[in-house]
């Protein structure tokens, strides 16, 4: 068993922007697993607002290093597992590893990762296209750019009603809303009833993460369903969640990959949530490993790779009507 991995710059469409950060270029870390001729590639984008850098990713590697080539262990999940206090402080890393034993793992098994997981690939749901923070005219020109059904729209700034407005006189598709922590619980009630008439969805992650008891008034309030993202970061946060929203969005990189984003999904099922993987502007390596777990979910982000100039990876192929899976089995991703 070798483990290795590779940097790369992802270079975006237009500059991303959202309530706390912007970017045009963004950092991503590629591991691979390979064994007897057989390999697998997972991903993870660095984030400076969680501190995940790619020296602190390959550092922490580089200690898990001999658990991982000594290949003592039988399955992603075991492999998980073994690491979990290794990783405890970096989830970023510790998903593509994940991401690269499922590879791995399903090619092994001679299976797709969603037929070993037993999903119809029929019922994936339509991705939502990301619209960044900008002005409201470069704004609607990027929605324009790309004609979808649904685009997820980036707020946090001082006109954010206007800038919905406006797009709404633009486009019937639907639109979902994500403040990024940026509303008070006030200002996240108030906005509900306008967005509601706009045709917005439901609102993701209004409040920041910590204000629980913000939320208790917007889950009882809000005109519109509302959805964790920055407050259901891993496993433990989705029971927290429980009855301050309808829905979680979860991030594969923050959770640690896809062995604890299966269990989130499923746990967040069982107390009658609705459920979400989105996207940390990754690579097709990332896009096409969360497009083999979204038959689980009501909703998908998975348009990372359309907002890049310049992708590394080929996968998956995503249009409005369907998505299109690499040929042969694993996850099935391969670097170009």
């Amino acid at each position: 068993m070798q483990l290795s991995y590779q940097v790369f710059d992802l270079p975006l469409k237009h500059t991303f922007t959202i309530a706390h950060q912007s970017r045009d270029i963004q950092d991503t870390l590629i591991v691979k697993l390979e064994e007897n001729g057989v390999y697998g590639f997972g991903e993870s984008t660095t984030n400076p607002f969680y501190g995940m850098t790619i020296e602190n990713m390959t550092t922490v590697l580089e200690r898990f290093r001999p658990v991982v080539e000594s290949g003592n262990w039988n399955s992603p999940q075991e492999l998980w597992e073994l690491g979990r206090e290794v990783f405890k402080e970096n989830p970023f890393a510790q998903c593509a590893l994940d991401m690269a034993a499922w590879d791995l793992f399903t090619k092994k098994q001679g299976k797709k990762l969603y037929e070993y997981l037993g999903l119809n690939p029929a019922k994936i749901p339509t991705t939502n296209f990301t619209i960044g923070i900008d002005t409201i005219e470069k704004m609607v020109s990027k929605m324009k750019e790309v004609d979808w059904p649904i685009y997820k729209i980036k707020l946090g700034t001082d006109n954010d009603l206007a800038i919905v407005r406006e797009l709404r006189k633009h486009t019937n598709s639907i639109f979902r809303i994500d403040a990024n922590c940026a509303w008070s619980a006030d200002q996240a009630i108030r906005n509900s009833e306008e967005l509601a008439k706009l045709g917005v969805e439901f609102m993701e992650q209004p409040l920041g993460k910590d204000d629980l008891e913000g939320m208790k008034e917007v889950f009882k309030y809000s005109k519109l369903p509302v959805m964790a993202d920055e407050s259901c970061i891993v496993e433990s946060d989705v029971k927290k969640c429980h009855g301050l929203f309808h829905a979680i969005n979860v991030k594969l990189v923050k959770a640690g990959g896809i062995s604890p984003g299966l269990r989130m999904i499923h746990e967040a099922k069982s107390l009658g949530m609705k459920t979400m993987v989105g996207c940390m502007t990754e690579s097709s390596v990332g896009i096409t490993a969360i497009a083999h777990i979204a038959p689980l979910l009501d909703y998908v982000d998975m348009d990372g790779a359309m907002l890049l100039t310049k992708d590394p990876a080929k996968g998956v192929t995503i249009t409005p009507e369907k998505v299109t899976f690499p040929e042969g089995p694993g996850i099935g991703a391969e670097l170009v």
